[in-house]
């Protein structure tokens, strides 16, 4: 595809080192020269320097011959400028925008009489969201959810003790109730994935992705793990976007303290939030955090715009006894290297946001798109279309499929019921299948494996 990516900030690079890898012809534009050099030396995009919101800028882009236009800048005016031009001026067949303001997202505005945009994303809504699955599931680094919520995955750390550390993977079923399915999807070990099957040995320290229908996850985390008592009481460091919505959605199930530098932001977050203590102070002050019983939390959230800031106060956190802390951090490289330390959980906001845009830019009928590990791995949801003569799986059992490294079948829900497969599972019209890829430079491959109209050449999936 011909892909224009406006804004080279951290959801437009992200976008654009996942979408180069799969042969996508890349533009991005962006006002900051020096932000797109450096991406031009890592990646193989063109780049384009400018407002993208001039009409100009955009033809300088080639919006002419683009298949879809994401529109990802910090402005959401810019974002919606940029859409409506490249409909009615340039008949661009798809659109995507970022809007953070809620005021934009309403159906009419977006419609194709007004700013006509096809797909809005909201990160703050989306990495809201997310952050309050890990608060519902404490004992998870990753939950994310297929076919409207009825399968749940959950990224996991074993350690030593469990049941299933020392055993083999195919030993899980005899520790589930009857009745009770969950699959293994995938395993990181030394930050790698691993081949594996039913005789593969679960280590401590693994990262370990199970799977299994939203109803029975619980059951399966508790007989597989040590679960952590449910989150009561809760800090929140930063009332931003994304700390104020935080707080707005668990006041209701949690005791929360959100703290805020700002005297201004937190008397305006104050007035939102109904339950909430806003306390006004630094979260990096050792005194504060210990005068506001830190050490009796069970979770604390630092949501703040600063990285450093979020490290330091999150470590802090931890040391005076807070039993799990999370830190938003926007450079990736800085949450692949605190993760796991004191810090238990190192969120990349970019990459939350990431799958949203994936859905919509992927090939084949994709109806969900989560992007693991920051993007190290990606679990797609296809919708099965076509016919058994126009399609290459439906009619056929797994263990017939081509076989695509680095690639597996973790899970089909059939007319709203889970199935995990096996390898002699058929595949039906109409089926959301679950895959998940470890290894992205194959996405294009199983893409093309469910698209209906397929013509594959032998060899094409090795």
């Amino acid at each position: 595809m011909n892909i224009l990516i406006l804004g080279a900030g951290q959801v437009g690079a992200s976008l654009a080192e996942a979408l180069v890898s799969e042969a996508n012809d890349i533009t991005l534009v962006d006002l900051d020269a020096g932000a797109l050099a450096q991406l031009a030396d890592r990646l193989d995009v063109r780049t384009v320097t400018g407002n993208a919101a001039f009409p100009s800028v955009l033809t300088e882009a080639g919006i002419e011959s683009a298949d879809l236009i994401v529109a990802v800048t910090q402005s959401d005016q810019s974002n919606l400028v940029a859409c409506k031009l490249a409909h009615s001026r340039f008949a661009v067949p798809t659109r995507i925008a970022r809007l953070r303001s809620p005021d934009f997202l309403d159906p009419t505005l977006l419609s194709t009489d007004n700013f006509a945009v096809d797909f809005a994303l909201c990160p703050e809504q989306e990495i809201s969201d997310y952050i309050g699955k890990l608060v519902e599931y404490p004992e998870a680094l990753q939950v994310v959810e297929f076919a409207e919520g009825r399968l749940t995955m959950v990224g996991l750390r074993a350690y030593e003790g469990g049941l299933l550390v020392g055993k083999p993977i195919r030993a899980m079923r005899g520790h589930l109730p009857s009745g009770v399915d969950a699959r293994i999807a995938a395993i990181f070990r030394d930050t790698r994935a691993i081949n594996i099957d039913g005789d593969t040995v679960v280590q401590s320290g693994d990262e370990v992705f199970l799977l299994a229908a939203t109803e029975h996850i619980r059951t399966v985390l508790k007989e597989l793990r040590r679960m952590q008592k449910p989150v009561r009481k809760l800090m929140i460091a930063g009332a931003g976007n994304v700390g104020a919505r935080v707080a707005g959605r668990l006041e209701g199930s949690c005791e929360v303290k959100l703290v805020e530098s700002r005297p201004a932001r937190a008397a305006l977050v104050a007035g939102w939030l109904n339950r909430t203590l806003v306390l006004t102070g630094e979260a990096t002050d050792e005194t504060l955090l210990a005068r506001e019983d830190i050490g009796n939390m069970d979770m604390f959230l630092a949501l703040t715009n600063d990285d450093e800031n979020n490290i330091m106060a999150a470590s802090l956190a931890k040391r005076l006894g807070c039993r799990r802390v999370l830190a938003l951090i926007n450079r990736e490289a800085y949450a692949d290297m605190v993760q796991g330390g004191p810090i238990d959980i190192g969120l990349s906001p970019a990459q939350v946001s990431i799958g949203g845009l994936l859905t919509h830019v992927r090939q084949a009928d994709v109806a969900r798109v989560h992007s693991l590990r920051r993007g190290a791995a990606e679990a797609l949801e296809l919708v099965v279309r076509g016919e058994r003569g126009s399609s290459r799986v439906i009619g056929r059992r797994i263990e017939e499929l081509p076989e695509i490294h680095g690639a597996s079948i973790a899970a089909v829900v059939r007319d709203g019921r889970v199935i995990i497969p096996h390898h002699d599972t058929l595949i039906e019209a109409g089926d959301h299948v679950v895959v998940f890829c470890t290894r992205k430079r194959y996405i294009a491959a199983v893409e093309k494996l469910f698209l209906p109209t397929a013509s594959l050449l032998p060899g094409w999936f090795r």
